[in-house]
């Protein structure tokens, strides 16, 4: 299984080509048989869970059969020349899960027969929730400051915000130097701790799901640059 996640960004002009992507994209990636789980969404301003979206930005997650059907999708597809055509930015993460719980309308997209449980270095952390209606204000007022929190947290290296639906499904990729610095973050903030208290005693989500990932390799930039930069080298390393 390989996990891929596009940052696209539009040119200015071509945003109306951005929103029939979202609708017309979905004809190939459906009959595509070397992708078994896709998800189209937009993208907030702000890195996170985020009320104003960007609407140069888009995303595409997508969980591959092989690193041959993710390559075979990357060089060839229609989706692959339309973004050579109207974006002027195209950031790819490739990954393979390590941990994952929870569900994605009804599916679990990540899941695997046994996740690895000793691996220490650079990590993506998916968080994804369709938010109850009518705890919308509550869930809003205690996210943004947490958000605020993570991006100057040790480790911490770049997140994005992406999202099916605008204000209630809602998910957030970040990625952090190693499991250590995410863990840390993750358990040792008060804030970040309190709102996940308020999750379960509030009951704001009628679904999530929460997965780790193992980061493999990324290509291209996001906003004028390589977001995992200064983790290149680790991942090399790993691979050799």
């Amino acid at each position: 299984m390989l996990v891929s996640i596009s940052i696209v960004r539009y040119r200015i002009l071509f945003i109306p080509f951005a929103i029939l992507a979202m609708a017309i994209h979905r004809i190939p990636l459906y009959f595509n048989k070397g992708c078994r789980f896709w998800k189209l969404m937009g993208c907030g301003k702000n890195g996170s869970f985020d009320l104003q979206p960007d609407w140069q930005q888009w995303a595409l997650l997508a969980v591959w059969n092989s690193e041959e059907e993710f390559n075979r999708f990357n060089e060839n597809s229609f989706i692959a020349w339309w973004w050579k055509q109207f974006t002027q930015e195209h950031w790819t993460l490739l990954s393979v899960p390590i941990a994952s719980h929870g569900k994605w309308d009804g599916k679990e997209p990540f899941k695997l027969d046994k996740y690895e449980t000793n691996y220490t270095g650079p990590v993506a952390v998916l968080t994804r929730a369709t938010i109850r209606l009518n705890k919308l204000p509550q869930f809003w007022a205690n996210v943004e400051p947490v958000a605020e929190i993570m991006t100057k947290a040790k480790g911490f290296i770049t997140s994005v915000g992406i999202g099916e639906a605008p204000f209630f499904r809602q998910a957030t990729l970040s990625v952090w130097k190693d499991m250590e610095s995410m863990k840390a973050f993750a358990y040792g903030s008060a804030e970040h701790a309190e709102v996940i208290r308020k999750t379960r005693k509030l009951d704001w989500y009628s679904e999530e799901l929460f997965a780790r990932f193992r980061l493999l390799s990324g290509s291209g930039t996001n906003k004028g640059i390589d977001p995992i930069n200064e983790i290149q080298q680790d991942l090399l390393k790993a691979k050799q």
